[in-house]
């Protein structure tokens, strides 16, 4: 509990932070990639320029799924309830939603400044690493996963091991 206290906050920092700037930077990395795609390959440019709002959206999902998943997990542990998460996903969202204001109107800090910083997208270098951050993400937490209970079995196993030779 302790640990939840005091990691909530860095965690929460992030994924709002995390939220912003997919929120105003996707847009600007994904038309980036896709008019590169579009220069070598038309059909395929093409055929993504017409579904951009589609591609837009499942690279923002991924930043959302990353979120949603790995930040509750970090903070609850695993052992956690469905309705805990939604609460917390939800104060995320909250205040990704209302960071904004506050940042506004008591930092006097506005979304041009922020707005400002898309034209690095404009790279496609920079475009491709910033879209492929949540699903390296993903990746390197599901082999962490895999490692953390191929451990915790091999663990059992010992511990098993030694309580069998133990009683012999």
């Amino acid at each position: 509990m302790v640990r939840a206290a005091w990691v909530a906050p860095l965690y929460l920092s992030l994924a709002w932070t995390l939220m912003i700037t997919y929120q105003i930077f996707t847009q600007t990395a994904v038309s980036t990639i896709v008019t590169s795609i579009d220069a070598f390959i038309p059909a395929i440019g093409l055929w993504l320029s017409a579904r951009i709002d589609l591609v837009v959206f499942v690279y923002g999902f991924a930043w959302v799924f990353i979120l949603c998943s790995a930040i509750p997990n970090a903070i609850l542990g695993k052992e956690r309830g469905v309705l805990t998460q939604f609460f917390l996903c939800l104060s995320i969202t909250f205040l990704a939603l209302i960071m904004v204001d506050v940042l506004e109107g008591y930092l006097n800090i506005s979304m041009t400044q922020f707005l400002g910083l898309s034209h690095f997208f404009n790279n496609f270098v920079v475009a491709t690493l910033y879209l492929t951050i949540p699903y390296v993400l993903m990746i390197a937490l599901d082999i962490h996963t895999r490692n953390m209970v191929k451990q915790n079995k091999n663990l059992e196993l010992l511990t098993e091991s030694f309580l069998e030779n133990a009683q012999s």
